[in-house]
This record gives C-alpha cells, structure tokens and sequence, in this order.
C-alpha cells in the first residue's frame, strides 16, 4: 500500500468512525435534570454555585446514563429569588417533558410555591438549601431536602449567643422574607424561652441605608444583633455599624454564608458570627478532589452551596438511576421518579449519608457555626440535629 493509498484509508476510517460517533449519540435518549436558583440579581454568587454544583455531578454521571441509552443533560433555570419568576420557570419545567426532576429552588420563599405548581404533574425536587420550616411541613411527596430545618438552626443560634457571645439582650432584624422572618421568629422562641431580652425583632427592606436602624441599636445598647437575611444586605448592615463605632458580634444565619459578605462588609467584617448548613470545604475531607475539579471547571474556588448543590444533585441522579433500573432500563415516569428519590438511601456524599423521612426531610444534617473575623472565616463549633419532623 503506498502512501497516498494508506492516507485515504486513514481518512475513510476516521470519517466512519465520526459518522458512529454521531450515530450512537443521536440514539441516546435525551433526559433532563433542571436547576433553579438566581442566576443574576444580588443573590447570583449563592445561585451560581446551586448551578455549577450540579453541573459537576452532571458530568460525574454522564457516562452512566449513556451505558443505559441515555443523553444526560442540565437544564439551569434563573429565578432571580423571586417567587413569580420561580413559579413561570416552574411552568416551563413541567413542559419540557424530558426534565424529570430538579435541583432546588434555593429561596425557601422560592421553593414554597414551585414546589405546588410542580405537585401535580409530579416533579421531585430536592432543595439544597432552602432552610423554612414551611417547604416540607406541607408533607408534599414531591418536596425533599438535604439541609436542617429552621426550627433547628435557630435555636442552635440563640444557644450559642447565650453561651458562647453572653448574650443578655439582642436586637433581631429581618429582611421581612419568608427565609429570614422565619429564622429571626425561631431565634426569637429559644432566646425567650431562656430568659434573653428581645429589644425588637425588626422587619426592613432596605438595602443601602440602615442609618435608622443603626441608631437605635446605638441607643439600646444589646449585647448582640441578630440578622435573618442575606449576605448582600447583612454586608452592608456590618459595614455600616462598625463606621459607627459599634463593635459588639453580629450574628446570623446560612445566607450570610458566602465570601461576598466579607466584600460588602469591608472592614466591618469583624466580629461576625453565622450558622450555616452548608459545611466550610476544608472540614469535610472527601471534598479535596470536588474542590480541584470544581476550581478546574469553573474557575473559581467552590464555597459551602457549591458542596450542597453537587450533593443534591447526586441524590436526584441515583434516584433516577434506580427509577430507571426499576422500569426495566425503560424511561421511568416522573411519578417514579419522584417516589424513588423519597426512598432512596444515598451514601458516600461529601456532606454524608442521606435518607429522608416521610416529610422528605434529611433524617440526620449537620449545622456550622462559622466566625468572620478581620475578612477571615473559621469554623466555631459543629452540631448534629434531627428534624422535628417525621
């Protein structure tokens, strides 16, 4: 065979072996998991790590579901944290006949009403972090999640302003949310119930000037201030407070759980304390190799939601998986598939084992307690908790 000859063959090989390729792929079944969390607006660095995270299991997967006949792909959806948008994304979702289940909301005022809309064309969701007692109280067989409830992380929070910040009096605000009024009503409970004086427990919206707000504490004098809301407002509280002069610990709740706080804050990022149910990457030990690939990825270094959201969606994915298997390798409906994430027993997550109870709660979560001192975060204590529902 001469040269010119084997060049020919070589060609007519590598075009056989595309046309193959493409032939193969084109008779996969295409099948969808969908995300939704904010994708733009001032909650974006939350919402895109719920999005990257599932898009690395996504890739984890992949090659599983083309062994079985099918194309796994991510639908990401963006909800803006806003519950009208959620619920038009939702309707979409349900359209899209080859999503099965989803990944999120990330707003428990998000998750509430997606998860009706969703309800009866029988769409799962798993929440990765939507905390409100409310998303699973309802006891929707659609709804599950694998982070702990309000009703623990408050008291966890209140608990640990009395004994580790001495707390005898303590200002609560709340961005008025169903997230962050829910967390300072739970906060507010234990505080009572333990002889604590609650100055206020104050609603605001604002999210530029807390002048206001800011002279009364100065005024009352608390021991601690207590935030439930999200990092783009308490950033903007804890820069406020220290340009003051106040300098007693400002604590909160897992939406203040992301590097931008210490941004926003500046150098009033000190003396800041959070629960969070999202573990700080450098505690869990199996997530050294997601790190590296998430970084590799996506260019930027994963934080807590990134874990949670990488966890959720391999829940979602090995309940589809034995949804699948179920059927014979057939397509499984979303009924079945919304049933078999319920009973699913899902080991070896970075975050450990999940399993859900008949409210589709996590039957055992971990809260962190974080501190944000000077710009730097370190983990203050670590707690284990049940749901109080069963």
């Amino acid at each position: 065979m001469n040269k010119n000859t084997r060049s020919a063959a070589f060609k007519v090989t590598a075009l056989v072996g595309l046309a193959l390729s493409l032939s193969q792929a084109s008779a996969l079944t295409t099948i969808k998991i969908a995300t939704m969390s904010a994708l733009s607006g001032p909650q974006s660095d939350f919402g895109m790590q719920i999005r990257n995270g599932a898009q690395q299991a996504v890739n984890q997967y992949k090659a599983q579901f083309a062994k079985l006949g099918y194309d796994l792909k991510l639908a990401p959806y963006d909800d803006q944290a806003d519950p009208a948008s959620g619920t038009a994304n939702a309707r979409k979702i349900i359209a899209d006949k080859k999503i099965l289940a989803l990944v999120g909301p990330m707003n428990s005022g998000v998750t509430i009403p997606v998860s009706v809309v969703l309800r009866d064309a029988h769409i799962g969701l798993v929440a990765p972090v939507s905390t409100s007692n409310e998303v699973t109280d309802r006891g929707l067989k659609n709804v599950n999640r694998v982070v702990a409830r309000d009703d623990a992380q408050g008291p966890a929070a209140a608990n640990f302003m009395i004994s580790k910040l001495k707390a005898k009096k303590v200002y609560l605000i709340n961005d008025k949310t169903t997230y962050g009024e829910g967390l300072a009503n739970e906060v507010e409970k234990t505080l009572k119930a333990k002889g604590v004086q609650i100055i206020a427990n104050e609603g605001t919206e604002e999210k530029s000037d807390f002048s206001a707000i800011v002279s009364k504490i100065q005024l009352q004098k608390p021991d601690v201030i207590y935030f439930g809301g999200i990092y783009n407002q308490a950033g903007i509280l804890a820069k406020q407070l220290r340009e003051k002069g106040v300098t007693i610990p400002m604590m909160g709740g897992d939406g203040l759980d992301s590097s931008e706080m210490a941004t926003i804050a500046g150098a009033g990022a000190t003396n800041i304390y959070y629960t969070t149910i999202a573990a700080p990457i450098d505690s869990l030990p199996a997530a050294k190799v997601f790190a590296a690939q998430y970084t590799k990825n996506f260019g930027k270094a994963p934080q807590g939601f990134a874990v949670f959201s990488y966890d959720t969606a391999q829940v979602v994915l090995r309940g589809l998986l034995s949804a699948i298997n179920a059927n014979g390798k057939k397509l499984p409906t979303r009924q079945q598939v919304e049933n078999s994430i319920r009973k699913g027993t899902y080991t070896g997550l970075l975050s450990g084992t999940v399993e859900f109870n008949n409210s589709g709660d996590r039957k055992v979560a971990n809260l962190y307690v974080m501190k944000l001192d000077k710009g730097k975060f370190s983990l203050s204590d670590t707690l284990t908790v049940t749901p109080t529902t069963k």
